[in-house]
């Protein structure tokens, strides 16, 4: 499987034949899965490849780049796609000229004279400058190209369409249970480790200080059971997401990664941090000794239940 940009000098008679399936792609959930899904059904019954047609950025990091919470970063995005079992994962640059396009230009821009057989959308699909392109101008665009356009109705559960957007307010309520149940798989940070306080060492239980940018800080503040990928080993981890109460004086919004059974250096590693169960809310203590009981409580549950 692999990954093209489609930029200059890009032969477009790459979407030749295939089957594409187009969006953002955003935390690639189960909605997402389901249209690569149909994408690969014809491929499959086509002879063709099954193409995930994405950007190389999220448009609304430059677009709304002050209320954007993004579930995860755009290379993990791309490999999550490359993950799918596509044949190839192509890659818009969402530069500003793009950005300006007309619906007809968009296209244009895209496909370059070759469209593709089959392209796959969510029926609210919308694309060139303002958002003025709907399944309708693409249908009435397929009819000169022959691409025959799918538009699907987002996939539901319990009622309600699985989106980017309810995942994200589902995670910042804290609610991880649901929000995974969402996404198909577990909702994850990835960061370097970098000094932090050092209270945690003091009390006898250190942490990994992990520094999560505002856009990717999605989840709610909290304590969270969580499985901690180091160089390719798991371990169960305790994971304060926020900022810590009790030192909320000198403490900055951060996430705090206490590995059970992990003995090393972390300083400059990544770690990749998977999210399973929400524990309890930050709140300060009226004790130091409260505060070293409820967090040998929280790391006995891990121990206990993951």
């Amino acid at each position: 499987m692999e990954i093209y940009k489609v930029e200059d000098g890009f032969d477009s008679v790459f979407f030749a034949g295939s089957s594409c399936a187009f969006g953002v792609f955003d935390g690639v959930h189960r909605g997402h899965q389901f249209l690569l899904a149909c994408a690969q059904e014809t491929a499959a019954a086509s002879g063709g490849k099954a193409v995930a047609l994405t950007f190389d950025v999220d448009p609304d990091e430059k677009l709304h780049p002050d209320r954007l919470k993004k579930l995860m970063t755009n290379e993990e995005r791309l490999a999550a796609l490359a993950a799918t079992g596509v044949d190839a994962v192509a890659v818009l640059p969402f530069t500003p000229e793009f950005a300006a396009s007309t619906p007809d230009e968009f296209l244009q821009r895209t496909f370059d004279g070759t469209p593709p057989a089959y392209l796959h959308v969510g029926s609210d699909f919308r694309f060139g400058a303002k958002a003025a392109g709907t399944v309708r101008e693409l249908e009435a665009w397929a009819v000169h190209t022959g691409t025959q356009v799918c538009a699907h109705d987002l996939q539901g559960a319990d009622g309600a369409p699985i989106t980017a957007t309810r995942i994200r307010l589902l995670l910042a309520e804290g609610n991880i249970e649901e929000a995974n149940r969402l996404l198909g798989h577990p909702y994850f940070v990835t960061g370097t480790v970098q000094p932090g306080r050092g209270e945690g060492a003091d009390l006898g239980f250190r942490t990994a200080n992990l520094v999560i940018p505002d856009q990717l800080r999605a989840l709610g503040d909290g304590v969270y059971a969580a499985w901690a990928t180091v160089d390719g080993e798991r371990y169960k981890a305790a994971v304060n997401v926020g900022v810590a109460a009790t030192f909320a004086d000198r403490a900055t919004a951060t996430c705090e990664v206490h590995l059970l059974d992990f003995d090393g250096d972390l300083y400059g590693r990544p770690v990749k941090v998977e999210f399973l169960h929400w524990l309890r809310a930050m709140r300060a203590f009226d004790s130091i000794d409260e505060l070293i009981a409820t967090v040998k409580g929280n790391i006995q549950w891990v121990r206990d239940n993951l």
